[in-house]
């Protein structure tokens, strides 16, 4: 790659009731390392089983929560989790939710950073947050080392929610609109890919077959139709104890919660026209109006990749 490009430097750390930054700094990175990165509820999880699937040419057995775990998630702490990264013999795929400047980015590995509408966004969080359990709260409140205040429980007006959420941008989790514009910006580094949700909704095989080329994975043909079956949303929530981390254990209804409906515009009916001008408004002040617009539409035409 070229000596010219300027590659993002870490300058921050980020810590809450979920996150531990300083995990990165410790990983040993190898040349084929993938990471996928989102703000969250925005694909993650279709996006690890769509990568390992196409990795391991459709292995309906494979434990994809295991073997792509959530790297700043702080718990288990980073002494428990960093040597089983580390013990992995696979092609190593990655998650964060980190904005880039409290991530440490490696030029070796290749980057998918995955994009949805942020009324979407919330709506799935909602849904996530609401359903968690006794076991769910003590985790990440409990597990020592948590910085900041307790996560408590959501109330139970979703319009509310939503109108804290926009307030104190991201509330009770991590800026939004940061996350996106960290990611936005550094969009032409050859080792990123940037999907949308949408597109995924859209054509799933298309681009499928545009993140292994961006990826270096080979397809077998034979057994394209049984990997595109793999990753739809049909197929993982009735398989989701392997695609879900620790197979739902934290969550009221078990791992087939977690997946939920894979769906978009659920705010539409509980939205007033003036919550979504708002958002939107907020949305082309916070990002520009190319993101904002890509952030809302999806139909990435981003060139080079």
């Amino acid at each position: 790659m070229s000596t010219a490009i300027t590659w993002p430097k870490k300058t921050r750390e980020l810590h809450s009731h979920h996150i531990d930054s300083t995990i990165w700094n410790d990983l040993k990175f190898r040349p084929d390392d993938i990471i996928i990165a989102t703000y969250a509820k925005s694909g993650t999880t279709w996006m690890q089983q769509i990568v390992a699937q196409m990795m391991h040419n459709g292995d309906p057995d494979l434990a994809v929560a295991e073997m792509s775990p959530w790297l700043d998630l702080r718990v288990p702490p980073k002494d428990v989790k960093l040597p089983l990264v580390e013990a992995q013999t696979h092609r190593r795929i990655l998650k964060t939710h980190l904005p880039v400047d409290a991530l440490v980015y490696s030029p070796q590995a290749k980057y998918i950073y995955i994009g949805r509408d942020g009324r979407d966004v919330m709506w799935s969080m909602y849904h996530h947050h609401a359903n968690g359990n006794q076991a769910y709260y003590e985790a990440l409140n409990d597990t020592p080392g948590r910085v900041g205040p307790p996560l408590l429980p959501p109330p139970a007006d979703i319009r509310e929610y939503w109108l804290e959420w926009m307030e104190k941008d991201g509330y009770p989790f991590w800026s939004f609109w940061e996350n996106i514009r960290s990611w936005w910006q550094i969009r032409e580094l050859p080792n990123l890919l940037l999907i949308h949700f949408s597109d995924l909704k859209r054509d799933m095989p298309g681009e499928m077959r545009r993140i292994a080329r961006f990826l270096d994975i080979p397809i077998d043909e034979s057994r394209w139709p049984d990997i595109v079956e793999y990753c739809t949303f049909d197929w993982m929530k009735q398989n989701a104890t392997k695609t879900v981390p620790l197979g739902g254990a934290f969550w009221d209804g078990g791992a087939e919660t977690f997946i939920n409906k894979g769906v978009n515009g659920r705010w539409m009916d509980t939205l007033t026209a003036e919550d979504s001008a708002a958002y939107e408004a907020r949305a082309v002040k916070e990002l520009g109006a190319e993101c904002a617009r890509w952030l809302m539409t999806g139909k990435n035409t981003l060139s080079g990749h």
